[in-house]
């Protein structure tokens, strides 16, 4: 079966950093992309980040540049959401998922992923 869990969220206040963990298992994560979405409220889903599936390869949105770092820890099957300077607007729920190497897969929409976790929870608020 496969599992994608994305946690280490939560309230944090403007200016602060969190970090999110996406677990996962039932693929072979070495041949898999994993990229990190989110969903605020009344808005469509975004793609937030993405790395390849070496880890040399990295995709940041406009939004994301110089403040996320995306990575990735073959040997453990996980990836990581690093979240800097964090603002009200980066609050909602984020999503880690997977795509196939060699597939036709979009970052930044979301198209063609394989496999999608469960959120987590993002709040930015004084």
């Amino acid at each position: 079966e496969v599992q994608l869990q994305a946690s280490g969220g939560g309230l944090v206040q403007p200016g602060g950093s969190l970090t999110l963990s996406c677990a996962t298992s039932g693929f072979i994560f070495d041949d898999y992309a994993i990229a990190w979405f989110r969903q605020a409220p009344g808005k469509e889903r975004e793609g937030v980040a993405c790395v390849g599936s070496s880890g040399e390869r990295k995709y940041y949105a406009d939004t994301a540049k110089g403040r996320f770092t995306v990575s990735r820890n073959n040997p453990k099957n996980t990836a990581a959401l690093q979240m800097d300077s964090l603002q009200p607007e980066d609050t909602a729920v984020y999503y880690c998922a997977a795509a196939r190497y060699y597939s036709d897969y979009d970052p930044r929409s979301g198209r063609g992923m394989d496999y999608w976790g469960k959120g987590t929870q993002v709040t930015v608020s004084s």
